[in-house]
C-alpha cells in the first residue's frame, strides 16, 4: 500500500484522455530519450520524447524510436538517416549523449496511423526541420473538421 495522506482529488484536474493529437505540423522539443531493449531482445533503440511548446496541443508527447542496434541493417540505416534529421533540426551534429539534442525547439511533421498490435489509432512523426522553417506555417493542424484527423 501507499501513503495518500494529503491528496486532495477535488484540488486536481483529472488526466485527460490522450488520443492521438491531429496530423500537422508543431514546434516541439525532445524532453526526454532513453536508450531500450528490443522486445525480441536482439538490438536497442533509442526512445526519444517530444513535447508540443505551443498551441492548442501544448505539452502534449509525442515518441520516436530509433533502432539504432538492431540484426537488420536497413532497419540501422533508416534509424540513423532520422537521427540525422534530428541532429540536423536542432544544429546538434556530433552527439556525444542524446542529452545535448534536449529542450531544443524544432518543427515535426506527425501523422496518424493504425497500430498493427491492436489497431489503435496512433501518432507517428515523419519528418523534422529547423524551427526556423516554421516561419509563416502553421505549428499545428487545421481547424477541426467532420473528418477524422487519419482520413484527412
Amino acid at each position: 500500500m501507499a501513503n495518500l495522506n494529503g491528496f486532495d482529488a477535488s484540488q486536481v484536474d483529472p488526466a485527460a484522455g490522450f488520443d492521438p493529437i491531429p496530423a500537422g505540423k508543431y514546434l516541439a522539443a525532445i524532453t526526454d530519450s532513453e536508450m531500450k531493449d528490443t522486445k525480441a531482445g536482439d538490438g536497442k533503440y533509442l526512445q526519444l520524447t517530444f513535447t508540443v511548446l505551443d498551441g492548442e496541443y501544448k505539452n502534449r508527447k509525442v515518441w520516436a524510436r530509433l533502432n539504432l542496434n538492431n540484426p537488420k541493417p536497413e532497419t540501422v540505416k533508416i534509424a540513423r538517416a532520422e537521427l540525422s534529421a534530428v541532429c540536423r533540426a536542432v544544429g546538434v551534429l556530433q552527439p556525444k549523449d542524446s542529452v545535448e539534442l534536449h529542450n531544443i525547439p524544432l518543427l515535426i511533421t506527425v501523422k496518424c496511423k493504425n497500430r498493427e498490435d491492436t489497431g489503435e489509432m496512433t501518432n507517428e512523426i515523419k519528418g523534422y526541420e529547423p524551427k526556423s522553417a516554421a516561419a509563416g506555417q502553421p505549428q499545428q493542424a487545421p481547424a477541426a473538421s467532420n473528418t477524422p484527423p487519419w482520413r484527412r
